[in-house]
């Protein structure tokens, strides 16, 4: 490893929802933890309901004057005095309109650490490259919802990539002078796709901050978008959340019903937990766990019965992009990127892999129901 590795990455722990919580709170402001380590712990949008846009008037009309704002998607914000009680008053609602919390979607490997850097144009330790870019015909579309997506080398120039349009990674939102902590993540992702299944078209939506967290309504919103944009096989999604009643949010149940003829395979999540993770654990979606390097369940992965699949999960290797400093004669805070590989570890890298074997069955001909009939999940082993 260099001087400048990234950071060690801890495979055997994960970090407690509250820990990570009491220690980015002062950057994300609008969290609220409900139930801290206990069994119906969740993370919200404080002050935040999503309701259906039918029930927005009745809503209003029953919380009258405890309402500070009206999004005309159905998002309701709460007065201050109600910021910590999200998950309260939505309970009380949803007894007569249906009505949740909106719930904070936590990125993969938020809980791990960030990854440890072994690339650039002479990479200390050997980081194997993507297979020659290939096209398929027809094209097996995958639709990626995480960060943003780099134009790193291993995939810049592929058609995909140019017709799609540019969602680059943020590295420093908050413009600290240090890389945020999960950015670079969505570029990780599509390249463990594109290495396991390299004619793939890949369409990448935005959803994850550069923090790694994003939530239910912005989430809805891209698989709003994705049904509106041609053809789609494969959804593959890297985050999720957990919920105080362990149901999936209604909105994020009701978007998902209605794709009959795409595939969703979702990261399991990285609490060690048993508990439900959604939306990997809806019934349609495919959630796969992290095995380690003895093909076992690795110790951060979530498992249980809701789990369908597993994939290797610990130390993968696959495209990166870090800030460097400016080059010299260039103003001060201007950003630079370096472009290499990582390895990094987390459920958010097992996924891919099994949304690239079911892209293989699509397209050899199967259709995404029958590829996922065919694929051989296997019961993992917990």
């Amino acid at each position: 490893m260099t001087a400048d590795s990234v950071s060690f990455v801890d495979t055997q722990h994960a970090m407690r929802l509250s820990e990570w919580v009491d220690r980015w709170r002062s950057r994300i402001p609008d969290l609220h933890l409900h139930d801290p380590d206990g069994p119906r712990e969740c993370l919200v949008r404080a002050g935040q309901l999503v309701v259906e846009p039918g029930a927005v008037q009745p809503v209003c009309e029953q919380l009258r004057r405890w309402i500070d704002h009206i999004d005309p998607s159905g998002r309701i914000t709460l007065r201050s005095e109600l910021r910590d009680r999200p998950v309260e008053v939505a309970a009380d609602v949803a007894s007569r309109w249906p009505a949740a919390p909106n719930h904070v979607h936590i990125g993969g490997p938020i809980m791990l650490g960030t990854p440890v850097w072994i690339g650039g144009p002479q990479p200390d330790v050997p980081a194997p490259r993507p297979p020659t870019p290939q096209t398929w015909d027809p094209s097996v579309t995958v639709a990626v919802l995480d960060t943003g997506l780099d134009p790193h080398p291993w995939f810049a120039g592929r058609k995909w990539f140019t017709e799609w349009g540019q969602h680059p990674e943020v590295l420093d939102h908050d413009a600290d002078g240090n890389t945020d902590w999960q950015a670079g993540h969505g570029t990780f992702v599509a390249g463990v796709l594109i290495r396991n299944a390299p004619g793939v078209t890949l369409r990448h939506h935005r959803v994850l901050s550069s923090m790694g967290i994003t939530d239910d309504t912005t989430v809805a919103a891209a698989l709003r978008t994705i049904r509106t944009t041609g053809k789609t096989d494969i959804i593959l999604l890297t985050s999720g959340c957990y919920t105080a009643d362990n149901q999936c949010p209604p909105i994020l149940r009701q978007e998902f019903a209605q794709f009959t003829e795409t595939v969703t395979v979702a990261a399991a999540g990285n609490g060690g937990s048993s508990r439900p993770f959604w939306p990997a654990a809806l019934p349609e979606v495919t959630a796969v766990a992290a095995t380690d390097q003895t093909g076992t369940i690795a110790t951060f992965s979530n498992r249980g019965p809701w789990v369908n699949a597993t994939a290797p999960g610990v130390d993968i290797v696959s495209s990166f992009v870090r800030r460097t400093p400016a080059p010299e004669g260039v103003a001060p805070g201007t950003e630079a990127r370096e472009y290499g590989a990582a390895k990094w570890s987390g459920t958010s890298f097992a996924a891919p892999q099994i949304a690239a074997d079911l892209a293989k069955l699509i397209h050899t001909g199967h259709t995404p129901a029958e590829a996922l009939d065919r694929h051989s999940l296997g019961q993992p082993t917990l």
